[in-house]
């Protein structure tokens, strides 16, 4: 049957085709995935976060040093053949693979949130040159044509240092 009207295919409503309605509920299910997607994002930042501080302690490399010890304890009960040696190798490749995505999650918003933090200072800062804001998207060319003004500095005020020091009081 052809009618003007459309089925909501998330529940029994029925809103006309073409209507306002209808490109509500296509936006909704488009915020509804979204929504799920940013639920794994909390989940995983909130996973990265404790993992890091966890792997972070003395108790982890403690752990990890007794796991070794006791691997390596057993190597004379297996002979030292190849499967008690894959398992240290497969058990450390996993981990170190696995963290090295949870360590990049946690370094790439450390080094945000400071560049933030520092563009906030720069802006906020009365003299300061707001060119400064924003840096880390420069590129390789104008960060290099900025240090060497910062250089040119730094060598004027230890010039200026050494004048004031020479002159007698």
């Amino acid at each position: 049957m052809n009618s003007p009207h459309k089925q909501n295919a998330d529940d029994d409503s029925v809103v006309p085709a073409g209507s306002l309605g209808e490109a509500a509920n296509i936006a909704l299910r488009r915020d509804d995935t979204q929504n799920k997607s940013g639920n794994v994002r909390k989940w995983f930042l909130k996973f990265s976060q404790v993992t890091a501080f966890v792997m972070g302690t003395p108790w982890a490399f403690i752990t990890a040093l007794i796991i070794v010890i006791a691997w390596a304890a057993l190597g004379p009960v297996y002979k030292y053949s190849n499967t008690w040696q894959l398992v240290i190798n497969t058990g450390t490749t996993i981990i170190t693979f696995l963290m090295v995505f949870l360590i990049q999650n946690t370094q790439n918003r450390d080094a945000k949130a400071i560049h933030l933090k520092l563009d906030e200072l720069i802006r906020s800062k009365k003299g300061a040159r707001n060119l400064m804001v924003d840096l880390e998207n420069c590129t390789d060319e104008e960060l290099d044509s900025i240090e060497s003004e910062f250089k040119r500095l730094r060598q004027q005020a230890t010039q200026k240092q050494r004048d004031t020091r020479k002159k007698p009081t």
